[in-house]
């Protein structure tokens, strides 16, 4: 991974002036006629290299929009329209926070260029005074695990991939790592893990994986991550097009780990328990069937009326164990829904939790780092919806109670350990490229999770 933020000049550094919007009296006059016919006024994220006498960059302009306004979040789009070299920032406003600035620039400078043949050089940056640059690079390096994770396509990242994942990360921050695989699933109670991952190829066998870090008696957090490597729809399998994309179906494993990478690195005063379910869910002659009955760790049973919805089965084991654990606090991440993505589109994730105190905290983190999340609710009256037809409840809701993504977390609400628990139906993909924001993998949720968990455990 390239670091892109120094703490330091390490020899010739180019200037990036902040221009407010309409601000432009500071500039020379060979400046304001080039931001003239270029119709560059300090709007917000506008960009202009200014050439020297002997052609090359002698600084660059930077819009800011209203100082009064501008989010440091806006800098993530600055790293990627910067060429290669060293860069430092004049005229950053005080009440934007240093490390969030430094944070966001190293987030807008990543690249997913393993498969290409030659990765390109990147601009970096000299960190604004009074920046955390440990905890801004902790925080980029863990967001850019979770995208390199989702990004990277399924033949190489499969249940095998994710566990080494997580056992490097236990071994950099000395945590303790514990996996069952393959029939042992069935051994040790976890039987709709193996149920929905059984028909994979044997190296691929399903598994769920065990983080475990932090000082005796502190409160436990439970960090809950959906692991579906590859997601055909199971028999009933998906369309092509809905297929293309489901590499990512292991998006919530990938954003748990960044995060407890996250906390491990930070030392917060919290104990840890990651809870990876993995699987593959493929088609053979062992899958599982439409009307299948299977059985859960807490006992109650769940009928089979979708192949397609197995996020929430394998889910329902690793709630069951975090459950377990008693923990204080109880999060869990998955890419669950298309009708979260109906409901809110791609940018924005919606969080469920019956929670008063809890829904505030995470609200709040949300605004203060700029990671935005929106409260959706556990409605009761879609409860009935899950009621199965010849078992305890079923993984397809009603088609009355139409609302997807809220009764997926009913769902969810049944095998949640008791105590506080959140539910993030994340999406972990950008369709669309915005500078800063390039099309393919996202990390979502996990900065404003760990400034909540940092605050509420402080």
């Amino acid at each position: 991974m390239t670091e892109v933020l120094l703490t330091a000049p390490e020899g010739e550094t180019l200037p990036v002036l902040l221009v407010a919007d309409g601000d432009l009296g500071g500039l020379s006059p060979f400046e304001q006629g080039l931001a003239a016919v270029a119709e560059f006024k300090g709007k917000a994220g506008q960009l202009l290299v200014v050439p020297g006498a002997d052609g090359r960059t002698a600084r660059v302009l930077f819009g800011l929009g209203d100082p009064a306004k501008t989010e440091a979040m806006l800098f993530r789009g600055l790293a990627p329209r910067l060429a290669a070299g060293d860069y430092r920032l004049d005229g950053l406003p005080e009440r934007l926070d240093p490390t969030q600035v430094a944070t966001a620039f190293a987030l807008g400078g990543y690249r997913f260029d393993r498969y290409r043949k030659k990765g390109q050089a990147k601009a970096r940056l000299v960190v604004p005074a009074g920046a955390d640059v440990a905890e801004a690079r902790e925080t980029a390096h863990a967001c850019d695990l979770a995208r390199d994770m989702v990004n990277t396509p399924a033949n190489d990242m499969g249940p095998l991939q994710i566990e080494t994942i997580a056992r490097e990360i236990a071994e950099r921050h000395g945590a303790t790592v514990s996996v069952v695989t393959g029939d042992a699933l069935l051994d040790e109670n976890y039987p709709s893990i193996h149920a929905v991952g059984r028909a994979a190829d044997p190296a691929r066998a399903p598994r769920i994986i065990e983080l475990g870090w932090g000082r005796p008696g502190a409160p436990l957090v439970a960090l809950v991550g959906k692991g579906v490597v590859f997601d055909t729809g199971g028999l009933d399998i998906k369309p092509s097009a809905g297929m293309r994309l489901m590499k990512k179906d292991m998006g919530g494993a990938a954003h748990v780990l960044a995060l407890a990478r996250m906390i491990m690195a930070a030392e917060l005063p919290v104990r840890l328990a990651v809870l990876v379910p993995v699987v593959e869910n493929a088609i053979s002659g062992d899958a599982m069937r439409p009307g299948d009955v299977l059985d859960t760790r807490k006992g109650l049973t769940v009928e089979v009326g979708n192949t397609d919805a197995e996020g929430r089965l394998i889910l329902s084991d690793a709630l069951t164990r975090a459950g377990e654990l008693d923990p204080a606090l109880t999060i869990d991440m998955a890419t669950l829904t298309g009708a979260a993505r109906i409901a809110l589109g791609p940018q924005v994730i919606p969080f469920f939790t019956d929670d008063e105190t809890l829904a505030d905290e995470i609200a709040v983190a949300s605004r203060a780092v700029n990671d935005p999340l929106w409260r959706l609710p556990l409605w009761a009256g879609y409860e009935e919806a899950l009621d199965g037809d010849v078992a305890d409840l079923k993984n397809d809701p009603d088609g009355w109670a139409q609302a997807g993504s809220v009764t997926a977390g009913l769902f969810l609400k049944r095998f949640a350990p008791p105590g506080p628990w959140v539910h993030l139906d994340i999406f972990a993909w950008n369709p669309k490229g915005r500078p800063g924001y390039p099309v393919g993998a996202e990390a979502q949720a996990v900065r404003a999770l760990f400034a909540m968990i940092r605050t509420r455990f402080a």
